[in-house]
């Protein structure tokens, strides 16, 4: 198993293909840009964009062979602010088009949802394919929960995967709320894993 670590800035084109990849089949976002060729670019900058927005508010982590990557937000960091707005807004616009509508339905129903208070933010994570289903996933998760416990701090996630949230149970996460995005839109669950 390869070592899992905090990622650099040069470790930023590694992080956009591991988590475009592991995005392809997302329920949230095949709704949001419902052309497989369309999204398969779409993710790529969208990532471009969200990975070093990430990193600036919190933390990358990658597997050192890049078979998975985690994006989380550093606790006060998960709304992301004005200044944020304004420097990825024209990047994000670009890469949604006409799909945008979707995309902010999707945004507005999370941040709706999403609590209040300090806590570690899991924005995305991801494994490449080819290297899903190895556990990948749960040991680049694993690695910032172990670092939450040690500040005494919760953890959140939003995921409109249903086949991943008993893999976020195991992990100590607990369901707070469900939701369905109006007009249509995704079913998604919040969870939130209290410190250990």
């Amino acid at each position: 198993m390869n070592e899992i670590v905090r990622a650099d800035p040069v470790d930023q084109v590694a992080l956009v293909e591991t988590l475009a990849q592991a995005f392809q089949t997302d329920p949230a976002l095949s709704w949001i840009l419902p052309d497989p060729d369309h999204r398969a670019r779409a993710l790529r900058s969208l990532f471009r964009t969200l990975v070093p927005a990430d990193m600036r508010a919190g933390l990358a982590l990658r597997a050192a062979g890049d078979e998975a990557a985690a994006l989380w937000r550093a606790p006060g960091q998960a709304h992301s602010g004005a200044f944020e707005f304004l420097r990825t807004v024209v990047p994000l616009v670009a890469t949604f088009g006409t799909a945008l509508p979707r995309g902010l339905k999707v945004q507005e129903s999370i941040d709706a949802r999403r609590p209040k208070g300090r806590f570690w933010y899991l924005h995305y994570v991801g494994v490449r394919t080819g290297h899903q289903g190895k556990g990948h996933g749960g040991r680049i998760i694993r690695a910032q929960t172990a670092a939450a416990d040690a500040e005494g701090l919760p953890c959140w996630l939003e995921t409109a995967t249903p086949e991943n949230v008993p893999l976020y149970e195991r992990l100590g996460f607990v369901t707070q709320g469900e939701w369905d995005v109006a007009g249509g839109g995704p079913h998604f669950w919040g969870m939130m894993r209290p410190p250990g």
